[in-house]
């Protein structure tokens, strides 16, 4: 008879916390053929919000309860381009906390949509620079001192990386059997890549970990000289930044690798019509970059990158053709 204490059965996830993870590692058979490599992707949309950061989310939140600042009951702020914040939201609900989110207003309305859905308290900042103390982290951190909450902080909280540390390098090193030869992922906290390149460097010293990363950001520059000037813009959202964030300080990184929004939405579309994998364009910026890896390396290595999201999170954006040709970038045929 079932422990009426432990209910859980075994291969049953323990609630939404239980179903956050474990995520599968796809085969993306067109960058595979094109490279002669095994190009992996992690399929990090199918976590219960929809994209990596329900782990960031996840490791933020637990961190806060063990060292006894967010208590039952309790408030969680966070600046967040949208996706962490659906991720703290949910976990916050799931959990009995109240989650206030602080987002430029720029963000894909679907975003936007889908907070408010979902029960945030969804404030909306004008998009502002770093440098600028309207900037939604620094409103966020304002906020929370105001309503005398925890500010998750995902950026500097080193909780994020130490997350991904623990279970998405984790994963992707037991799911290759530790065949994994590179790593390529984008940046916006710098969580995903900094705790994956720990998790996998600490068991394979020689795994290639590269930065992904869209014009208009500094860390291309940053990783090659040491360098965070910024040229150019994207369309993409949730990546990029003008700062060395507290999760990326001390983390070995490779190399870098600068895509542009075509090469990025080129493998957006050509994973949708190919092979059935709706994807966001942080995910096709890192496949881009790790079909760019897998060409430099040669072929018969293994290349490891993140799915971060699903594309019907953009769906007024990547797949609006008044808005990609008002940014001069392609239509995709279905689509005209």
């Amino acid at each position: 008879m079932q422990n009426a204490a432990n209910p859980t059965l075994p291969g049953v996830a323990d609630g939404l916390v239980g179903a956050i993870g474990h995520t599968p590692l796809i085969r993306l058979r067109r960058a595979s053929e094109a490279t002669g490599c095994t190009i992996l992707g992690k399929a990090e949309f199918m976590n219960p919000g929809g994209s990596v950061k329900d782990r960031a989310g996840l490791a933020i939140i637990v961190d806060a309860e063990r060292r006894g600042v967010l208590k039952p009951g309790g408030t969680i702020v966070e600046g967040t381009a949208g996706n962490t914040g659906i991720g703290i939201t949910l976990v916050a609900n799931a959990r009995g906390y109240r989650s206030v989110i602080v987002m430029p207003e720029t963000q894909s309305q679907e975003k936007i949509d889908f907070l408010r859905m979902i029960g945030a308290d969804l404030r909306l900042v004008p998009a502002k620079p770093y440098r600028d103390p309207g900037n939604y982290v620094h409103v966020s951190k304002r906020l929370a001192e105001e309503l005398g909450a925890v500010w998750a902080n995902q950026f500097d909280n080193l909780a994020n990386r130490e997350g991904h540390r623990l279970t998405t390098g984790v994963e992707i090193w037991d799911q290759t059997s530790g065949a994994v030869d590179a790593f390529t992922c984008a940046c916006g906290t710098g969580g995903t890549l900094a705790g994956v390149s720990l998790a996998l460097k600490a068991r394979k010293p020689g795994v290639r970990v590269v930065l992904a990363d869209p014009e208009g950001s500094g860390l291309y520059g940053w990783v090659k000289s040491n360098d965070l000037s910024i040229s150019g813009s994207s369309i993409t959202e949730g990546i990029g930044q003008s700062r060395v964030p507290g999760n990326l300080e001390d983390v070995l990184i490779d190399d870098a690798v600068r895509i542009p929004d075509a090469e990025a939405l080129e493998q957006v579309f050509s994973l949708l019509v190919h092979e059935g994998l709706s994807v966001g364009g942080s995910a096709g910026l890192n496949v881009a970059a790790a079909v760019r890896v897998a060409r430099a390396m040669g072929p018969g290595h293994v290349v490891a990158t993140i799915l971060c999201d699903g594309g019907a999170r953009y769906q007024s954006k990547l797949f609006n053709p008044s808005f990609l040709r008002s940014k001069n970038l392609p239509v995709p045929d279905w689509l005209e």
